[in-house]
Parts: C-alpha cells; structure tokens; sequence
C-alpha cells in the first residue's frame, strides 16, 4: 500500500469521525425533542399520583360553581364536583374512573393497539363499564366506587 493510499484512507476515517461528532452535537443542541418523550418518561407511581390528584378548578368561575359558557356556545348543566380518580389497563385498553357525589363515571377510555371499544357505560352509576374487542377475544373493565375510591370489580 502507498503513502497516497494511507493518506487517503486515514483523511476519509477522520473526516467520518468529524462529521458524527457535529450529528451527534446537533442532536445534543436540539434537545429530547428528537430522541426521546417530550417531558420525559414518567414511572407508574408518578402517573398514579397524577391521577389522584384534583384537576384544578378553571379560572372565571361563577358564585355557583361552573364555568360561564364562552358566548355563542352552549352551556352544560353544572356537575358534581370531581373525587378521587384512578387509572385502570386491561389488555385490551386502559380507562380512568372518577368517585363522586352522583356515583362513579368513566373520563376517558382508551384501546390497545388492535382494539377497539365495542360497548361503553360511562356513568355517573353505582357502577360503569367498557368492553374492549380485539383478535385476543373481549376484555370487560367494571368499576365501582368503594367509599370515594373506584375499584375494578368482576363483572356480574
């Protein structure tokens, strides 16, 4: 092998060596955005806390409790104030729950990949439901409040 080709194999290493370092800087510069979960990944503990904690009350609300509708839009009827909420998975999906003066309520509901929710009781009942269908048959999530807290119950 000749000067030339020593020459020439060790400036192409080295300028492959440069450019890495200035991807891997941009990468750094630009932050997580790119290469990870915005705000990071929470643990199991911290989604639980978040979830046990009230939402907080929205601003410009009345003498009555409720929020006054923007002008142009209908208003809801006001309702209970929230209790204790918890998260619940089956395989088939995941779904939050809420305690409150009028019985237990769904919030959200959402299937796993490959599901899809085939039938929904979002409350306030003693006690709601969704099912959750996929190629792996049917899973039932039932809740139930058990003082103010919602527990996943068998279903009847």
């Amino acid at each position: 092998m000749g000067r030339r080709s020593i020459l020439v194999a060790t400036g192409w290493v080295a300028t492959a060596a440069v450019a890495t370092l200035i991807g891997l800087g941009a990468i750094r510069l630009v932050g997580e955005s790119i290469t990870g979960t915005p705000g990071g990944v929470r643990s199991e503990a911290e989604i639980e806390r978040a979830l046990a904690s009230p939402e907080p009350t929205p601003t410009g609300t009345t003498a009555a409790g409720t929020t006054p509708a923007a002008p142009g839009t209908a208003s809801a009827a006001p309702t209970a104030s929230p209790g204790f909420r918890r998260g619940f998975a089956t395989a088939g999906g995941t779904a939050v729950a809420e305690c409150g003066t009028d019985g237990v309520r769904l919030v959200s509901w959402a299937p796993a990949q490959g599901f899809r929710v085939s039938d929904v009781d979002r409350g306030p009942d003693d006690d709601v439901e969704v099912t959750f269908e996929g190629p792996g048959g049917e899973h039932d999530l039932k809740v139930r409040c058990i003082g103010s807290e919602p527990v996943a119950v068998a279903d009847d």
